[in-house]
């Protein structure tokens, strides 16, 4: 081999080296800008598809119902994609089809209070908690008889059927009215049309500072606490640990604890 062929292939081989190298240290984006998206496995390159409900105050909602699409889990999934420098197409769609959607590759990630529970978790990946919430029992404010759970067996309850509280409902003995969420199933109770609702405190919390006049109030606080996070297809485990990476990072430096301040004047991240 001549010397200028073996002089050409060392210099090949050293740009190599040094394009492997690359930067190092930085933020979670800064390390992974490069290639996220086959490591993701993100249908567009720099884009992270979102679904979300867009009518789940304070979670995911429009200010004024048309305004810009805003809330806790909003600004959270935000906050993870500016870390992974990745831009955000939001996908609206109703809760009780935004698991096939997630199924069917509509989404990468489902930002909207999802909880994790064993069933779920058989079928897709799970971020770290976001979110930690005790369940409630919501009555109309003239109800005496219902103070628990076991006082909801032969009551009619409004839930979404793939809900942990529709599950805990029925596992009462509740006669379960499908919904498609918190706003259809506090309109029938407001309405006289179902006896109680099983549902998440901070979602009443909200709903109430909004709506004082609502005759409604919670009945009973449940032991049972909502551990909620970003659910992912199966295939995303690359993108679940850049999450976790992220999210980790947001609650060392504070942004969760503002985020759950600004929505309900308290950190609900743990």
């Amino acid at each position: 081999m001549s010397s200028h062929r073996t002089l050409a292939l060392a210099l090949a081989a050293s740009a190599l080296t040094l394009a492997a190298c690359g930067s190092e240290g930085g933020t979670v984006g800064d390390a992974q800008t490069a290639g996220a998206d086959s490591a993701y496995g993100l249908a567009t390159e720099g884009v992270l598809v979102v679904g979300t409900e867009g009518t789940y105050r304070p979670f995911s909602y429009h200010e004024g119902g048309s305004g810009e699409l805003t809330g806790y889990d909003i600004e959270v999934v935000e906050a993870v994609a500016e870390k992974l420098d990745l831009e955000i197409d939001y996908q609206e769609t109703q809760w009780d089809a935004i698991f096939a959607g997630l199924e069917a590759g509509r989404f990468d990630v489902i930002a909207n209070q999802v909880s994790i529970n064993p069933q779920r978790e058989e079928s897709y990946l799970f971020s770290e908690p976001y979110t930690v919430s005790p369940g409630v029992i919501v009555v109309a404010e003239a109800t005496s008889d219902i103070v628990g759970l076991e006082d909801l067996e032969g009551k009619t309850t409004a839930q979404s059927l793939t809900s942990n509280w529709g599950t805990i409902a029925e596992g009462a003995g509740a006669n379960v009215e499908a919904v498609e969420g918190w706003a259809q199933a506090v309109a029938l109770l407001e309405q006289g049309r179902v006896d109680a609702t099983v549902n998440d405190k901070l979602t009443f919390l909200d709903y109430a500072n909004e709506r004082p006049d609502s005759p409604v109030k919670i009945a009973a606080e449940l032991d049972e606490v909502s551990l909620n996070a970003f659910a992912f297809d199966k295939d995303k485990t690359e993108l679940v640990a850049a999450f976790d990476e992220a999210l980790a990072e947001l609650e060392a430096d504070g942004t969760l604890a503002e985020l759950g301040e600004k929505y309900f004047g308290t950190d609900v991240s743990s």
